[in-house]
């Protein structure tokens, strides 16, 4: 079996993890859980992945993390506001000392003009930190866009991670 460059990243942010003593919680409003997925394919990860919750919907984003729904209806569950309240939320709701949190439109429908198909927010946040939250526009199929948002959220952790031991 030969590893792809996810495998290497996701094993690197948990080698960081472990050096670091951090444990994470994940959010994944967007792609259902592939990114502890891809954590937890690795051995050992049970060290650093604390907790991941799958809050597809408006009311679970409302009722299993307490984001509140004033906050989702003037943004928009895809949002910088409502990926930055999702990260708090994971922290508030576990002991993990650092939260991943995504949300966007996969596709291959649910774009607007305003929204487009690809569209993903993304937050990082260390417990008693400021988040980092990104913005992007991942272009491909449905699956394409989904592997997309889980690199960069490995990736922004990893970078944060990096800069903040």
């Amino acid at each position: 079996m030969t590893r792809d460059s996810t495998d290497v990243l996701a094993e690197e942010v948990l080698r960081r993890c472990r050096e670091q003593g951090v444990r994470l919680a994940l959010v994944e409003a967007c792609t259902g859980g592939l990114v502890c997925a891809r954590l937890t394919d690795v051995p050992g990860a049970s060290a650093v992945v604390e907790r991941g919750f799958i809050p597809y919907s408006n009311e679970s984003k409302v009722e299993q993390l307490g984001v509140p729904l004033e906050l989702l209806q003037a943004h928009g569950s895809v949002s910088a506001e409502a990926v930055e309240a999702l990260a708090h939320a994971a922290l508030e709701r576990s002991r993990a000392d650092w939260a991943v949190a995504e949300t966007g439109i996969a596709g291959p429908t649910g774009g607007t003009p305003r929204k487009p198909v690809g569209l993903a927010f993304l937050a990082v946040l260390r417990r008693g930190g400021q988040a980092t939250v990104e913005r992007h526009v991942f272009t491909g199929d449905r699956s394409a866009v989904r592997r997309a948002i889980a690199d960069r959220a490995l990736t922004l952790l990893f970078e944060r991670l990096g800069t903040e031991s």
